[in-house]
Parts: C-alpha cells; structure tokens; sequence
C-alpha cells in the first residue's frame, strides 16, 4: 500500500489564527455612569436624601451638586455642607424610609 502523506497550508492556519484572535470580547467598561445618572437625577428632582456617615451620624438636605470627590448637601434648617464621598456609609431617599414607616 502506498500512503500520501497530506500536509496542512501553515499560511491557511495562521489566517485562521488572526481571524479568531480578533473577534475576542473585550472587557467590560470599567466605568458604567451609572453614579453620575443616580446624582443627577436626585439634583433634577431636588429630591430629600438622607446620608449616613461611617460613625453612624445622619443628615438629611438635597443634593445641590458633586463631583469626583465631594457633594454639596443644601439643608433648609442648617449650613449647607460640603461632604467628602470618602467619609459617606449610604444614601438613601427620605421619602422612601417615610412611606415605608406609614405602611407599617
């Protein structure tokens, strides 16, 4: 018997190789915004929050503006203060607490 040895075209595979490499899937976007379309739409709304610091202290006021590092909290019945996001445990709306209490 006499056998034919069949080799492959190496430039046929590597043409191959590059075409799937490229099609990849990158990586997800570090950064989704979704921070800046939350505060935004608080500061729009002028909506009452409450935020909690790590200490456990709370204050209440709305969100006139912030920035990488910081908020502005404007408060009706004190100073307006300027808060470091660094310091801050959570967020929450004031009216949301409120109806959940009253449905209880």
């Amino acid at each position: 018997m006499n056998r034919k040895l069949i080799r492959p075209n190496l430039s046929e595979l590597k043409d191959k190789m590059n075409r799937d490499s490229s099609k990849k899937k990158s990586h997800p976007p570090s950064e989704t915004h979704a921070e800046n379309y939350y505060y935004l739409k608080q500061m729009n709304k002028k909506t009452p929050m409450g935020l909690v610091f790590i200490d456990g202290e709370t204050i209440e006021g709305y969100i006139e503006w912030y920035d990488e590092n910081c908020i502005k909290l404007n408060r009706d019945d004190a100073p307006n203060l300027l808060v470091y996001k660094n310091s801050i445990k959570y967020l929450y709306k004031l009216n949301d607490s409120k109806e959940k209490k009253q449905k209880k």
